[in-house]
């Protein structure tokens, strides 16, 4: 995806209408509830990472507020978004398009209305003592920390990230398979694991990696600053805002509404920059209890679109580099049916 600027009968139980414009539905797709304050409230599944800011600057701006949605957040995990979107837990779901494409391959009705960050904000982070050992810091560059690797226990809590890092030590004829591989359960758990000495280093999402340098315990030796195999432009990856397509289809206006916030807020994201007041608080409230400062360099990681618009081209790019570069859903595909522009302002 390139970043640039069911059924439709309703049950009449649960017919309801928002002003002018807004409907809910109600039935296996999900319903959305609408207050006494004529407001809807959206389920919306996030991850707890960085991509999430773009949903909760749009929630801490008003930009919801004016489409007269209440959001709630249900936190998921990469293994749980699909389940909760099918079952109705969550209305939308902040999917990566890895999670898109293996709900697709599976035929699950789901579609993509619109792009909401680009990248991989991804960081390798050492421990102190390897880093002390290989001298190797934060502005060590990409080749030589690459060869300090390549004799190293890494650790990884998702396939994903570990074939990404796979990327990153292939460009530099390092071979990943040679090295001594530590499967975690959890982004937390790969810390852990650093600490203890378990491995000498992992990677993951940010804000983790640089929140384990700034408490002292280890550096950031690769970024997509560092690592171009991990920006945007080269693997055309990112993050986008999944529904039901019946869920689409009963509930437009809705859809529309939401969509329209997300586009405002990821377009405010691409304007400011990452030190300003609003985007730090809703930062905030996307990652509690990480420092500003993390908080901060985080947010400069991703790439904050303009517009939320999709096109094939960049699907395309999406789809080879997830079939091809970091192998994953085999079976991928991708055609215009699966992603729309058309509830975008």
């Amino acid at each position: 995806m390139r970043i640039r600027p069911g059924t439709r009968s309703l049950a009449l139980a649960c017919a309801a209408i928002l002003g002018a414009t807004l409907m809910t539905a109600c039935g296996n797709d999900g319903a959305a509830s609408v207050g006494a304050d004529g407001k809807t409230t959206v389920s919306v599944g996030v991850s707890g990472n960085i991509f999430d800011l773009s949903i909760r600057l749009a929630d801490e701006n008003g930009y919801f507020d004016k489409q007269n949605i209440k959001i709630k957040y249900v936190t998921l995990t990469a293994a749980t978004g699909t389940s909760a979107l099918q079952s109705g837990s969550v209305q939308v779901l902040n999917s990566s398009p890895t999670s898109f494409l293996a709900a697709l391959s599976k035929g699950l009705p789901e579609i993509s209305v619109g792009t909401n960050g680009g990248g991989n904000p991804l960081g390798i982070v050492v421990s102190d003592e390897f880093a002390k050992e290989h001298h190797l810091t934060a502005d060590t560059p990409a080749d030589q920390v690459a060869k300090a690797l390549a004799d190293s226990t890494a650790g990884a809590s998702s396939a994903n990230t570990k074939a990404e890092a796979g990327l990153y030590l292939k460009a530099h004829d390092v071979d990943p398979d040679k090295l001594k591989w530590v499967s975690l359960p959890s982004p937390a758990a790969d810390k852990a694991a650093l600490v203890k000495g378990e491995v000498d280093w992992f990677i993951t999402s940010e804000p983790i990696p640089l929140q384990v340098q700034y408490e002292g315990d280890g550096v950031v030796v690769a970024d997509p600053v560092k690592v171009p195999q991990w920006a945007y432009e080269d693997a055309g990856y990112g993050q986008v805002v999944v529904v039901k397509k019946n869920y689409a289809d009963t509930n437009s206006a809705l859809v529309k509404g939401f969509a329209t916030a997300v586009q405002q807020a990821t377009a405010y994201l691409s304007a400011h920059e990452a030190t300003d007041t609003k985007v730090l608080a809703a930062a905030r409230k996307t990652l509690p209890s990480v420092p500003d400062d993390v908080l901060s360099a985080s947010v400069t990681q991703v790439d904050w679109p303009r517009t939320a618009e999709q096109d094939a081209a960049g699907w395309k790019t999406t789809l080879a580099f997830v079939k091809e570069g970091i192998g994953a859903v085999p079976d991928a595909s991708v055609s215009s049916g699966d992603w729309t522009n058309t509830y975008l302002p």
